[in-house]
């Protein structure tokens, strides 16, 4: 922990020591520059004492929260300019090494002087985190899209065809701070009048008690006509936290449990159900959370039990690594499955049909989004709610409404 706490300190220390450079290269007046120095100074030891009160028996907090969002404001925008620096540092040591070992000009400093256009540029581009961060704190997490998807499925049973599922995934119960937004949310959900509703976990961030402020308001969402299905999170097993006993942690994990019935959800642990809609009938399987990082309780077998291979078959699966390792070459050849977890990293880019990116991407094969393989399907939920850094900065929370459309075959 000290080694963890030392390196931290020195590498903020570094980044520290280049951004400066830039300030002192483009501000000439000293009472501002030693106004930054004591502005950076006290901003760190802030930094470094709330992680050092972290308490690992809580978890996070709104406090720690603000520290993570905080950090990030500062030290993303100066990471860039030290970036910048350091690059201005290894054009000027390969400008002074050819002047001085190839021109043989020893009257000239080795090192040129910092020019003001590049801390200009660095200054430029680091505006651009700094101003998307505030954005994402301010408005980002809030902003809630409702994304529509139609997927098309040759075997499909006919009654089932124009069925609707709005999906939602990652409430993070215990990071919300604002009701009259999450009310907004509830009734937006409510406004989508699909035939059925899907939450593919994580209810809180830790504990049973982050959604005891929000029982009424979830309790808002209407069930649809064919019920209201859920499942578990990597989260709502309480693995991040440390508990006084095994015996805590167990009722906290059966308050979890108990919280999908006190909102009106059926959770599906390891389970599924028959859906029903005239004489035909589809699937709707539960799996406990199955992640390639994390514990593989899910059991598709065990979930699928008593299902053929030729019944439609939705799943829910909280992580998509699921889909990747497991289901989407899985002899139960499962038609659609609906997963979240990434929150998309709640940072990245995306312009609808034509870009995304995330660092997700590199964590996560299926990041947001629909993905497909030889027929079979995941979409993975961008997330209702956020975790650590309490934004989102270009991937919005999601509200998704997915229709299931028979595809008629071209003879």
């Amino acid at each position: 922990m000290i080694f963890r706490f030392l390196f931290l300190f020195v590498f903020l220390f570094i980044v520290e020591l280049y951004a400066f450079q830039v300030f002192r290269t483009l501000l000439k007046t000293k009472w501002i520059l030693l106004f930054y120095i004591a502005g950076s100074v006290l901003a760190l030891i802030y930094i470094i004492y709330s992680i050092s009160k972290y308490d690992p028996s809580v978890g996070q907090t709104q406090k720690s929260l603000f520290v993570m969002g905080f950090m990030l404001l500062v030290y993303v925008p100066k990471m860039i300019l030290a970036l910048t620096m350091f690059g201005e540092d290894i054009f000027r040591f390969g400008s002074g090494t050819i002047n001085y070992f190839i021109d043989n000009d020893v009257k000239t400093s080795f090192l040129p002087s910092r020019r003001k256009f590049v801390s200009q540029i660095g200054l430029g581009l680091a505006s651009i985190p700094f101003l998307s961060l505030i954005y994402g704190i301010t408005v980002g997490k809030y902003n809630f899209k409702v994304i529509k998807q139609n997927i098309f499925f040759p075997d499909l049973p006919d009654a089932f065809d124009g069925f609707t599922i709005t999906h939602i995934s990652d409430i993070h119960s215990g990071s919300f701070d604002n009701p009259e937004k999450i009310n907004y949310a509830v009734d937006l959900i409510n406004q989508q009048v699909s035939d059925i509703l899907l939450f593919t976990g994580d209810i809180v961030n830790a504990k049973a008690e982050e959604m005891h402020p929000w029982l009424e308001t979830f309790n808002r969402l209407e069930k649809p006509k064919y019920g209201k299905f859920s499942i578990l999170g990597n989260h709502d097993y309480g693995a991040y936290l440390e508990w006084k006993s095994n015996k805590a942690k167990e009722e906290n994990f059966i308050a979890i449990k108990d919280l999908h019935r006190q909102i009106d959800f059926k959770l599906l642990l390891n389970e599924h159900v028959k859906i029903k809609k005239g004489n035909e009938e589809i699937a709707i399987i539960g799996v406990e959370n199955w992640g390639k990082h994390f514990d593989k309780i899910g059991d598709l077998n065990k979930a699928s039990a008593g299902i053929s291979d030729n019944d439609f078959k939705i799943l829910m699966s909280h992580d998509p690594s699921h889909w990747e390792e497991v289901v989407k070459n899985h002899p139960k050849n499962v038609q659609l499955t609906l997963s979240g977890h990434t929150h998309g990293m709640q940072f990245g880019i995306e312009i609808p049909g034509w870009f995304k990116w995330s660092l997700a991407q590199y964590v996560y094969k299926q990041w947001a989004g629909l993905y497909e393989n030889v027929g079979r399907y995941i979409y993975v939920n961008r997330g209702f709610g956020f975790h650590a850094y309490p934004g989102r900065v270009g991937i919005m929370p999601e509200i998704t409404v997915i229709r299931l459309n028979k595809q008629v075959n071209k003879v």
